[in-house]
């Protein structure tokens, strides 16, 4: 499962108009690079295998999924976001009886989930994390849930520190899983910025095959669609934006209503 339904307001305005999962790093969004994960840690081919959450712009979010990943299930969550908890107790009736693997959408990462699922004694609640010690400010990749206790958790708006992981380090049972990976919660607009810089991996810059790039694009992303006649260094373009002759961005995410967010 991947969480999505966040409101995303750290990374205002960029979210104003557009989930904060389907916002773009490098050449997919960040849902995208999510279910793509949780795909191939899985082997997820078959329908009835992945699902999605969603509350804040639902309806753009249950379009892409969609169009780009049939037979992937999205719950909606009404009238309220219910958490990291209250969304899995929300899909008891979908999980039917399963264990469940958990990641955010917003959260980018090098970490080979296959071998957290390979590493699970699946027996205990289990957390992939950066490091050994575990507790409330540590960087959680994901995490398995037996079949027990996601069928016990509640649909009211709740957190899984607060109700699983907390109790179950606490009681000594949490399994967990350290591996040295990178991750970057693209919370804020800078790193969300710096997400799409590491995803260039040192490149001069990319753009994708469709867009118009008649001006300079230095280490940046330049998506789908977009138009750059100005120039762009370490920035991000959003597919089907236009830069302008004469603009320079530097550090910058330009979105597709021209916003520009200096992060």
């Amino acid at each position: 499962m991947v969480l999505a339904a966040g409101a995303g307001t750290r990374l205002l305005p960029l979210t104003e108009r557009t989930p904060k999962a389907l916002c773009p790093v490098g050449d997919r969004t960040l849902l995208d690079h999510a279910l793509d994960a949780l795909r191939e840690a899985l082997g997820a081919e078959e329908p009835g295998t992945l699902a999605v959450n969603s509350h804040h712009h639902a309806g753009m979010l249950a379009e892409h999924v969609a169009r780009n990943w049939p037979g992937v299930h999205v719950e909606r969550e009404q009238p309220e976001a219910l958490g990291t908890a209250g969304a899995i107790g929300n899909l008891r009736r979908w999980l039917a009886g399963r264990p469940v693997l958990v990641t955010n959408a917003d959260t980018i990462h090098d970490a080979d989930l296959r071998a957290f699922v390979r590493a699970w004694d699946r027996e205990r609640v289990a957390v992939l994390s950066t490091g050994v010690d575990f507790g409330p400010s540590s960087s959680v990749i994901a995490s398995v849930l037996p079949a027990t206790v996601a069928a016990s958790l509640s649909t009211e708006p709740s957190g899984l520190w607060e109700v699983v992981w907390r109790r179950e380090s606490d009681a000594g049972r949490l399994q967990v899983v350290a591996q040295a990976a990178r991750i970057i919660d693209c919370g804020t607009p800078r790193r969300y910025l710096d997400a799409n810089l590491a995803w260039l991996d040192g490149s001069d810059g990319w753009v994708h095959p469709t867009a118009e790039a008649s001006g300079r694009v230095v280490e940046s992303v330049v998506g789908a669609g977009a138009v750059v006649r100005g120039s762009v260094r370490r920035s991000v373009v959003w597919p089907r934006s236009v830069v302008d002759g004469g603009e320079q961005l530097v550090g910058s995410i330009r979105t597709v209503d021209s916003t520009v967010v200096v992060a």
